[in-house]
């Protein structure tokens, strides 16, 4: 593999350095998660003063929305009707919203949560899914340990998952998805797996040898590839520990490893690698955009070394052909 060249065979890439080019004076904060529509535009939801910034694929500006509504970004899922879903944590809410910023459905009372681990909706949501008949799965995985199951319309149909490590439990349930068959994903972070349920909240399977999943992406369409965001270890007894990320795990729809994307070394501010890789999606050609918390994460990882003033966090990984 050449020099600056991560990951393998089909599932190569390189580090466009510099490809976001954000306002003058604009600051992100930390791109919580990432979209693309059928354009090839990339919508970065961010924790900064604009919530949402949108750019074309070669990174140009093109717009931004969402002041004044989202207060912590969290999770981006992309609908097939040019509609965008939003999930906000810290408003304990969900915003189905147009492309331009209209919002057209809220699931959950803006602002106000659930009481904690009570299973009730919500406590800190965290991502969104839709599954093949337009039927709206939300993770609630940092104040619960549940998925709740929505009408399209916004009626909660039912919810699955406690607190706890055993299968259909979680310990922070921070990402999930849905594929073309309606089998829902979901990344169990700090029980190190992603779980598999059918659509009506059964266990099924898990996926292992994971560390700390946190973003989650799935390609559409039958034996979809999954690309899975690991955001690595936090504590000071193996912050510095290799091969275990933070990296882009890429598996196909069963589980099995595809390729591992992940610069040497991992952990850092250079182009291609990662403090705390939170988000991801996939354009039509097969680039990868990754949203980073590296603000957030930026102490835990360098726990000695003052915070930069500006840290990256959004970065393109090019796809490499030939």
């Amino acid at each position: 593999m050449s020099k600056g060249v991560m990951g393998s065979g089909d599932f190569a890439y390189r580090a466009q350095d510099g490809w976001a080019k954000w306002p003058e004076g604009w600051d992100s904060g930390d791109v919580a998660a990432v979209g693309v529509d059928r354009h090839d535009n990339v919508y970065a939801f961010n924790r900064g003063p604009h919530p949402m910034v949108v750019f074309d694929r070669t990174g140009n500006f093109l717009r931004s929305w969402g002041e004044g509504i989202f207060k912590n970004p969290h999770g981006v899922h992309m609908g097939a009707d040019d509609t965008i879903y939003l999930t906000d944590d810290g408003d304990h809410s969900m915003r189905q919203c147009t492309l331009d910023g209209k919002v057209l459905l809220t699931i959950g009372i803006p602002g106000k949560s659930s009481a904690y681990m009570s299973g009730e909706p919500f406590n800190r949501c965290t991502h969104t899914a839709l599954s093949p008949q337009g039927d709206i799965y939300i993770s609630d995985g940092y104040g619960n340990a549940r998925v709740h199951k929505y009408s399209p319309d916004g009626k909660l149909l039912f919810s699955w998952g406690k607190p706890g490590t055993r299968p259909g439990e979680f310990n922070i349930a921070h990402n999930v998805t849905c594929d073309a068959d309606g089998w829902v994903y979901v990344a169990d972070r700090e029980n190190h797996r992603v779980q598999v349920f059918d659509g009506k909240g059964r266990y099924e399977t898990q996926w292992n040898n994971l560390h700390r999943p946190s973003g989650l992406y799935m390609t559409p369409g039958k034996c979809p590839i999954c690309y899975i965001a690991e955001i690595g270890p936090h504590l000071s007894v193996n912050i510095n520990l290799p091969n275990i990320g933070p990296r882009i795990s890429i598996m196909d729809h069963k589980g099995k490893l595809l390729a591992t994307v992940q610069a040497d070394p991992a952990r850092g501010t250079g182009p291609g690698q990662f403090i705390s890789p939170h988000g991801m999606c996939v354009d039509s050609h097969g680039d990868l955009y990754v949203g980073e918390v590296a603000y957030v994460s930026f102490s835990r990882s360098y726990p000695n070394v003052p915070k930069p003033a500006r840290i990256r966090c959004l970065q393109k990984l090019v796809k490499v052909t030939g």
